[in-house]
């Protein structure tokens, strides 16, 4: 009888306790819709699985806790990365997978299955979820969508992403130490551009993935690294071409224009282009082996007589960074390519190795980019 009534005090207590964690919480998420949620979620999916880099950052002792269902898309998109949480957290192989928006082939009754508090969004899926109907279907079944970019207008929504997701997560006061990290971060760079009189920018052509198919050059406008170029000080050549975000300029206009740096976005691709030109960037990759294959694609048509590549101003970058809150490391890194007389002393590595220990349950492994003319990596 004492263990019986012992037993039920004990689970109307875990019930009570549960009553008072759940918060009703209406936020604004960055599409600009009012969304309600029971606050701390405890079950999420993630629309993208590369979205744990910045669950990593609230949730560092296990950035999977929360996570019921994912994209399948971390593995295949960033397999360096994959790997080294996989070690530290084996159970991310176990987490289910689904299918995309954009291409319809996202199943409701899957989702419905895993039981989820929130379902987290890119805002380039918007669109594509509107289309088919997947809020008013999910709002019916109980399942909101809170959407965060980090992606889009990186600098304009990354902290407020981290806030939402904050929120979500019941860890306000670790969104709000990252973001003073981040912001700290950025003002490194344009604190010393914005105090430059009479700078003069470089011309620099952004190649989005090289080598990843033939055809040449798939680029950015005015958004995600064409804006970090501005921010580091350079002028993008994109944007000229580009209304978007994202686009391709032709092998022709990227000779008329002859950039004074090209800036190559790279990562291992084998899962979608197996034994492809791209340039193997990422957490411990084989940066000889990036520095070969950066070379190969010099050689291409559209770089021929290049300035840039004539005075080996070419240059290899981790392309995840433009898709998650460490953004910041590759404006520090494009500040010291294309301003290396005004930043003499910023050195993004270590600013990446700092978010490692201050932000991520994972040890740094060196590999972000590659340069043909320097001979330092990382």
């Amino acid at each position: 009888m004492f263990f019986r009534s012992l037993l039920c005090a004990s689970t109307l207590s875990l019930f009570a306790a549960s009553l008072v964690q759940a918060d009703p919480v209406t936020l604004t998420d960055i599409a600009g819709r009012e969304v309600t949620v029971e606050t701390p979620v405890e079950r999420v999916i993630l629309g993208e699985g590369r979205q744990i880099f910045f669950a990593a950052v609230l949730d560092r002792e296990n950035p999977f806790e929360r996570v019921v269902g994912w994209r399948d898309d971390f593995r295949q998109a960033s397999p360096e990365s994959y790997e080294i949480y996989a070690k530290k957290f084996p159970q991310l192989a176990g987490i289910p997978t689904f299918g995309g928006f954009k291409d319809g082939s996202f199943d409701i009754e899957q989702a419905v299955s895993l039981n989820p508090n929130v379902l987290i969004m890119n805002l380039e899926s918007k669109a594509a979820t509107e289309e088919a109907g997947y809020e008013e279907k999910l709002a019916k079944v109980g399942i909101p969508i809170v959407y965060v970019d980090f992606r889009e207008k990186p600098f304009e929504n990354t902290s407020r992403s981290m806030e939402l997701i904050g929120q979500l997560f019941g860890e306000e006061e670790k969104a709000e130490e990252f973001n003073s990290f981040y912001k700290e971060q950025i003002g490194r760079v344009t604190d010393v551009i914005e105090a430059q009189a009479n700078l003069q920018r470089p011309l620099v052509f952004v190649e989005r993935a090289g080598g990843y198919s033939e055809d040449c050059c798939m680029s950015f406008g005015d958004g995600n690294f064409g804006r970090f170029v501005e921010l580091a000080g350079g002028t993008n050549m994109g944007t000229a071409f580009i209304p978007g975000t994202f686009g391709t300029v032709n092998a022709e206009q990227v000779i008329a224009s002859d950039p004074d740096q090209i800036v190559v976005t790279g990562g291992n691709w084998e899962a979608y282009v197996p034994g492809g030109a791209w340039v193997g960037m990422g957490p411990g990759s084989d940066v000889t082996e990036a520095k070969r294959k950066l070379v190969a694609l010099t050689e291409r048509p559209a770089f021929t007589g290049v300035k840039a590549v004539e005075t080996g101003q070419v240059h290899a970058i981790w392309h995840q960074f433009y898709n998650s809150p460490y953004s910041i490391v590759a404006v520090q890194k494009l500040a010291t390519w294309l301003h290396p007389d005004l930043f003499p002393d910023l050195d993004p590595e270590a600013t990446l190795k700092e978010l490692h220990v201050r932000f991520l349950p994972v040890d740094y492994h060196p590999g972000y980019w590659v340069s043909l003319g320097d001979a330092t990596t990382n």
